[in-house]
């Protein structure tokens, strides 16, 4: 038993790790707004932008890296750039990032943001470009964030910018000149927190994975759920919680073994 058991915890803490599954529970009505706006802009090449907000944990990063992975084929013919801002020195920073990206010459201040303007409004296909993190770029006046919605809305545009932020309200507090553009705001996509019934589906579905018997029994899972859910509805924290409790069940069953009595009565 003892060495089954090993293997099978060790499992259980991989599957309960938060890397992107090949289905999320609970968030079929994101992907498939997230699936429309790819290929209406994409596909249909139409310039654009989307907001997506969310308190961290609520699948806002793996629902778009999940739908960009199912969209890979249709998505081939245009350029991806993903960027997460909280890796950037600074707002402005963001500038040189994506002209390197894209393969333009270094430039600075002015000049940099000029010719990216004009790649981006020169023949070519779409550029996508996703920003995570992106209450990372606010900044005094809020010139980044404006210079990068402002583009999609530029004559013969090919960009189609996509920002990912915990703030539900980042864009009326810092974006707000932007409603006064006819193409105006960026769509709007809020994650709201996991329920108690999602984070218990999101727990059993992983450790399902594993073969045997149940690792963690389901009131116990539901305990998490409810817990969890009632202070956040974050994924990650209920997927956290229940690999520290495979790890405290882990090292409790090697305790026993450990003690076990030796066949033939030897100590």
């Amino acid at each position: 038993l003892a060495p089954r058991a090993g293997t099978c915890y060790q499992q259980a803490k991989q599957v309960l790790h938060a890397a992107v599954p090949d289905r999320l529970q609970g968030r079929e009505r994101e992907m498939g707004i997230l699936r429309q706006f790819l290929r209406e802009h994409v596909l249909g090449r139409r310039p654009g932008s989307l907001y997506v907000s969310g308190a961290p944990g609520t699948g806002k990063t793996a629902c778009l890296s999940r739908v960009l992975l199912d969209c890979k084929d249709e998505l081939a013919r245009s350029k991806t750039v993903v960027l997460n801002c909280m890796a950037l020195g600074s707002p402005h920073s963001i500038f040189p990032a994506l002209a390197q990206h894209l393969g333009l010459p270094v430039a600075s201040g002015r000049e940099r943001i000029r010719s990216l303007e004009k790649h981006l409004t020169a023949q070519g296909p779409m550029v996508l470009l996703v920003l995570d993190e992106l209450d990372q770029l606010e900044s005094k006046g809020q010139d980044v964030l404006y210079t990068l919605f402002e583009w999609p809305q530029l004559p013969s545009s090919r960009l189609i910018l996509v920002g990912l932020a915990n703030a539900l309200d980042l864009t009326d507090r810092s974006l707000a000149r932007l409603g006064a553009h006819p193409a105006g705001s960026p769509q709007l996509l809020h994650f709201l927190p996991y329920t108690k019934e999602q984070l218990t589906r999101i727990l059993q579905e992983r450790l399902g994975q594993v073969a045997g018997d149940p690792v963690l029994d389901s009131a116990a899972l539901q305990f998490c759920a409810r817990k969890v859910s009632a202070v956040s509805g974050d994924a990650r924290k209920a997927l956290d919680v229940c690999r520290r409790a495979v790890e405290v069940v882990e090292l409790e069953v090697r305790g026993q073994t450990l003690l076990k009595p030796l066949p033939g009565g030897e100590s």
